[in-house]
């Protein structure tokens, strides 16, 4: 198949599984083209199937926000008729969605060439921004409009059902694990030199904005240092970063919280870690908390959106209310202090992991494409 894929060149979510799904689809002989207004940052190396398509949009004084949704149509409607895309694949409703939808129409009124898409909804596309009054009635005629829609979780089907009018069908295609780059490496002399008198080590990755509750990870790490020599990682970097550090200074933590910015090769320090924090108060699905299991780490996670459906808990980790930092930090000192129980709980989330490895999700999303791809053959004939 020829696939086009549409979505956000950054670190967040969705440009991480689009961009991994596209890596895996051209592995598998399919030819994939990204079309962003950035290369995506994980595609970092050359492959022969796949390309990439910049959207370039002029700057003109009558305009304060460059019109990049325009811009991002009229680059879909040339990449589909000069590449002869079989299928749309568009990551994050907004505004990829009701583009894509733009497109469609162009090519068929210019052309009479129908191109199928399919929109995955991802989390705050729903749940968040799409919510927005300014962007709600937009969102859900893009959905509708679209031949196949597909949702990370099924907790988000279910809120994507309940916060909008939605006609069409959501299959569930969870997100997934490249076991080639996630895995337990034996990094000891790394951990030596984060933690050099044998402390454990709880880490916590994120984009540091409200909703990761970054200073939950933090409140129950103070928790936990009381009953266990240990150090806390922070990876990542946003808003709530400097919020961070200061309740750090004020906790008198700084000397065993480590804050290290955005990092590239996650795996390198989940490998030296021993429990992984999560106390968001919103998760379509958990990817971090996946990529985490993945490296043997057990997750220690509130139980919203979709992260039950991958945190099993008491498992592989243990489920904590929203904010409830003393429930977090009575898990984790069980695990912490009993070595046995966290070596079980290690192996269990390797288990898990497993089960979303990428070679076992890829086969669901090609299913889907041609069935969406034969539906809409079908509705043309007719």
């Amino acid at each position: 198949m020829r696939i086009g894929i549409v979505c956000y060149p950054t670190y967040g979510g969705s440009g991480v599984v689009a961009t991994e799904l596209g890596k895996g689809l051209a592995d598998r002989g399919h030819q994939v083209h990204f079309v962003s207004y950035a290369q995506p940052a994980r595609l970092d190396s050359f492959h022969p199937n796949i390309f990439f398509h910049e959207v370039r949009f002029g700057e003109y004084p009558l305009f304060e926000y460059p019109p990049y949704e325009t811009a991002l149509a009229s680059t879909l409607v040339d990449v589909v008729k000069y590449q002869q895309l079989d299928i749309l694949h568009v990551h994050y409703a907004i505004p990829h969605a009701s583009v894509a939808y733009m497109a469609k129409k162009v090519l068929l009124n210019q052309d009479n060439r129908y191109i199928p898409v399919v929109t995955t909804l991802h989390g705050t596309d729903i749940t968040l921004v799409g919510k927005d009054p300014a962007y709600a009635p937009v969102v859900q005629m893009a959905i509708n409009k679209s031949d196949g829609v597909t949702a990370v979780s099924k907790s988000l089907r279910d809120q994507t059902f309940e916060f909008f009018d939605i006609q069409n069908d959501i299959e569930v295609i969870y997100n997934f694990i490249d076991f080639e780059r996630f895995r337990k490496k034996n990094k000891e002399h790394f951990k030596r030199a984060i933690a050099p008198g044998g402390e454990k080590i709880l880490m916590h990755i994120s984009n540091f904005r409200k909703v990761k509750r970054v200073e939950d990870a933090i409140r129950v790490f103070e928790k936990v240092l009381r009953a266990v020599p240990s150090k806390l990682l922070l990876v990542g970097d946003g808003p709530e970063r400097q919020p961070a550090e200061a309740l750090c200074r004020e906790l008198g933590l700084c000397e065993n919280i480590l804050f290290l910015g955005k990092q590239d090769a996650v795996e390198e320090l989940l490998a030296i870690a021993d429990l992984f924090v999560m106390p968001s108060e919103s998760e379509s699905f958990g990817l971090a908390a996946l990529e985490a299991m993945a490296c043997e780490v057990p997750v220690l996670s509130s139980n919203v959106g979709g992260l039950p459906e991958v945190n099993e808990h008491g498992v592989t980790g243990f489920l904590s209310p929203v904010g409830d930092v003393d429930d977090m930090a009575r898990h984790a000192i069980t695990l912490l202090t009993d070595e046995a129980l966290l070596e079980r709980f290690k192996a269990n989330a390797l288990q898990r992991a497993a089960q979303f490895d990428l070679a076992h999700i890829l086969p669901q999303y090609e299913a889907y494409y041609r069935r969406v791809i034969e539906r809409a053959v079908g509705q043309i004939r007719e």
